[in-house]
């Protein structure tokens, strides 16, 4: 028979969304399959809309909100599969992505490669989805990944993974600590990495990850910058753990560096930590300085408050661009 493959999909109100990410699992052209949901905590009907497809092999458990990390760590202790398909609410599978995948497996569940594929954003219309490759596209040793991801800024939404059982087991849960980062994800992958013998870039296989929607993480993530710097700090750690040269301390100089924008200039213990670390690495950290525009904002309104207008702005952008694409939509324009 063929391997088992869990899809596991963690939910926060997310009703709107789920019906859609589940169709997209159950749709899929590998045959053995298993799909795990598990509600967490929502305050919506998530629970009651993933409740209408359960079956013998889609299964839909509700537990209190635990963040995003607790929700896929649920969904994994009860996963049987050989191979782990890691699926947001919100983001979606080509119905062949994951059986192309596997027509490049090596090993089965027993596999040190991690499987990787395209992937592209959209707002809510799949049909626009754009596919914008980056320099992860391609096949790579696990330092060669990390170093990549560390020196052009770039990632990879994990919708696009396919990992096997032993790298699962290998690489451990979640990190819960992690949950209020928003780069829960980036920590994880990174430590599957470290496990992997190699990464094979499927490039006909897709997923689709959805702009616009703030869920699991996006909630909490502004309130926790230590979380952030914590995952930053583990993500170093794991590169520096497969090879620790002048080239790998260089890239996670660069990936602390530009880190540093997203931290709060006044967290004098994170700045400290982090010139701290990047001696350690060879080179000293250059605090950014704020633009002409938000020096302005904020002797108008306040530090505090031109802070927050940057993030709502930021956000309200995503927002007006997702309700014009639903309004394309809902009108039948492509």
């Amino acid at each position: 028979m063929a391997e088992l493959v869990s899809i596991l999909i963690p939910a926060y109100n997310a009703e709107q969304w789920v019906r859609d990410a589940m169709l997209s699992s159950i749709n899929q052209t590998w045959p053995n399959k298993e799909i795990i949901v598990v509600d967490d905590g929502s305050s919506d009907n998530t629970f009651k809309v993933a409740k209408a497809l359960e079956s013998k092999t889609v299964k839909v458990i509700t537990q209190p909100n635990k963040g995003a990390c607790g929700a896929r760590n649920a969904a994994l202790s009860l996963a049987q599969g050989d191979y782990i398909q890691w699926l947001d609410a919100d983001d979606l599978l080509h119905p062949e992505k994951i059986s192309l995948q596997l027509s490049r497996r090596v090993g089965g569940r027993d596999s040190l490669t991690l499987l990787t594929c395209a992937w592209g954003r959209f707002f809510y219309c799949r049909d626009r989805t754009k596919f914008v490759p980056n320099s992860l596209w391609q096949d790579l040793s696990p330092v060669d990944w990390m170093v990549t991801k560390f020196m052009d800024g770039v990632w990879m939404n994990p919708s696009a993974w396919l990992v096997s059982r032993r790298l699962v087991e290998l690489s451990g849960p979640w990190d819960k600590r992690l949950s209020l980062s928003g780069d829960d994800d980036g920590e994880y992958i990174c430590r599957v990495i470290t496990n992997s013998q190699v990464v094979k870039f499927v490039p006909k296989a897709k997923s689709y990850y959805r702009q616009g929607n703030f869920g699991l993480s996006w909630r909490k993530a502004e309130k926790a910058p230590e979380a952030l710097y914590l995952s930053t700090c583990q993500c170093i750690a794991h590169l520096r753990s497969l090879e620790d040269s002048s080239r790998t301390r260089r890239a996670c100089l660069i990936f602390l560096q530009n880190r540093l924008s997203e931290f709060d200039q006044n967290n004098t213990t994170i700045l400290k930590n982090g010139s701290i670390l990047a001696q350690e690495l060879g080179g000293d950290l250059t605090i950014p300085s704020p633009s002409r525009k938000f020096v302005l904002v904020s002797k108008i309104v306040g530090c505090e408050m031109a802070k927050g207008l940057k993030g709502l702005r930021w956000k309200w952008r995503l927002v007006l661009f997702s309700n014009w694409d639903r309004v394309l939509h809902t009108f039948g324009k492509t």
